[in-house]
């Protein structure tokens, strides 16, 4: 049997996402070995790939990064040594599989020469059928060793194997690459993975992990004292280490709101644009050695000036823990809101308490994501679809719907994905009522729009609802989409003042 590759290595290999390979794995188009594919059947499924050709792959990391608002990733060559130990590792490979050749070659001599002995020895029919099948051996054997093909996908594989190192998690069963110089917890998050971890910084101890198989490095300093015993098994600091090789880690990964625990940090304000004359983006940054673990969608308070608080949503994805985003509204007399807009400065520090609410994404459903959003609810919106789309979900909906055009603040950032990503569907309505006010006409309003999104989209009935704005507005639509038959275990809610 040929090399055997993960989903992730071979989605990464044919610029496909994993989604698309489970689909044909399924339909039977392509042939699956306990979750793992051959080069064979993934070149047979995807004849036209070429070494090259990983375009739409770049395409999508290109457009999280712009789209999202993250930080830019730094492509970058791995540490000297790693670089130099996964080189040797695949000299090795192919010092064996030339050996393996050598040898093949000779063992084919010698059955070549056992056939002419038993030819000599046969008579009649029984020899002519002898030379008869040697000669088809020798001729199939030729044409097999014909040095003229060269597979593209193994040649990338090997390239991909000195650029990068999969992780495969116990017991999850989760997996994800780790590229360049990032830590095996930084890798995690940025493939939206919620492992275990506190401080990030190699003090708390939280991001333990015992490696099963493969080999790790140390990069960077902790102080977090691991006892011999730990070590003897194998247990290392997620946020210190990184993967030389393929490497299977058993390791703890969030389950819901109630692993994440309540945090106090002092962040500074990083920087500070206004999204239109209402709507000022807020760009917090926390210390390096005390980011902000939350799960995408959640809440927390922010304390800026002489205690001014606030709860908001975080806008931003838990892939990158330390660049924080809020979508501040304008509320004339609101003591905070007045601050942020009028007085709050650049490295400024902005208290953060949290995280608070339980309006996370559901991954493992499976189904269609359909997102309203109301108004200032883009913000948990947000958080939501670059969380969904690190985990290449499926189908993605968004309907941003707004009092007036000045609530629909990012507009561009829907489109953008609409644009870039054939999985994402974008849609915008101005419907010029207060949606924070909702009355008899203005329920009916909203609820005829959702009818007729209902009607054009035929998966929103197999799909799982996330709704967040103005409490009133996402009380309307619930109770709209409750009485299409939905389960409540597929509506979820988050108000957002």
């Amino acid at each position: 049997m040929s090399h055997l590759l993960s989903l992730t290595r071979a989605a990464r290999l044919v610029g496909v996402n994993r989604v698309e390979l489970q689909k044909k794995m399924k339909s039977g188009e392509l042939i699956a070995f306990d979750g793992m594919v051959a080069f064979r059947d993934l070149l047979a499924c995807y004849p036209d790939a070429q070494l090259e050709d990983i375009s739409e792959y770049e395409r999508v990391m290109q457009i999280k990064e712009r789209a999202f608002g993250k930080r830019v990733f730094e492509h970058v060559l791995p540490d000297a040594e790693v670089l130099a130990t996964r080189i040797t590792d695949l000299s090795k490979r192919l010092t064996r599989s030339e050996t393996q050749i050598r040898q093949f070659n000779a063992l084919l001599g010698r059955v070549w020469d056992k056939f002419r002995e038993t030819e000599k020895q046969g008579a009649g029919e029984a020899g002519a059928t002898l030379s008869a099948l040697r000669h088809w051996l020798e001729d199939e054997v030729a044409q097999a060793m014909e040095p003229g093909f060269t597979n593209p996908l193994a040649i990338k594989d090997g390239v991909l194997s000195v650029l990068s190192a999969q992780v495969t998690l116990l017991p999850s069963k989760q997996d994800f690459l780790v590229e360049g110089q990032a830590t095996l917890l930084e890798a995690a998050l940025r493939a939206g993975v919620s492992l275990n971890y506190g401080c990030s910084g190699g003090n708390c101890g939280l991001c333990k992990g015992r490696v099963v198989s493969g080999q790790v490095k140390k990069m960077r300093h902790h102080d977090y004292p691991l006892s011999e015993t730990e070590k003897a098994q194998g247990v290392v600091l997620l946020c210190s280490n990184t993967a030389v090789s393929d490497v299977v880690i058993e390791a703890a990964v969030t389950d819901g709101v109630q692993d994440i625990p309540f945090q106090q940090i002092s962040a500074n304000l990083k920087a500070k644009a206004s999204l239109n004359d209402e709507v000022i983006l807020m760009h917090l940054q926390t210390p390096r050695s005390q980011r902000l673990r939350f799960l995408a969608g959640q809440r927390v308070v922010l304390k800026v000036g002489a205690s001014y608080t606030a709860e908001l949503p975080i806008a931003s994805c838990p892939c990158d823990d330390r660049n924080l985003l809020f979508h501040v509204h304008r509320q004339p007399g609101n003591l905070f809101s007045d601050y942020v807009f009028d007085k709050l400065k650049n490295n400024e520090v902005v208290g953060v308490e949290g995280p608070q609410g339980e309006f996370i994404l559901h991954e493992q459903s499976g189904r269609p994501l359909f997102f309203f959003a109301f108004d200032g609810g883009f913000a948990p919106i947000k958080s939501l679809i670059e969380h969904a789309m690190s985990l290449e979900a499926e189908s993605i909906h968004l309907h941003w719907i707004g009092s007036t055009r000045q609530q629909i603040y990012l507009p561009n950032v829907g489109r953008a994905w609409d644009d870039a990503l054939d999985t994402f569907d974008y849609t915008e309505l101005v419907i010029d009522s207060d949606l924070r006010a909702m009355n008899a006409k203005r329920e009916t309003q909203l609820h005829e729009y959702l009818a007729l999104a209902s009607k054009q989209q035929d998966e929103l009935m197999q799909g799982d609802i996330y709704l967040a704005g103005p409490e009133e507005a996402v009380a309307a639509a619930e109770r709209f989409f409750l009485a299409l038959g939905l389960s409540k275990s597929r509506v979820f809610v988050e108000a957002v003042k």
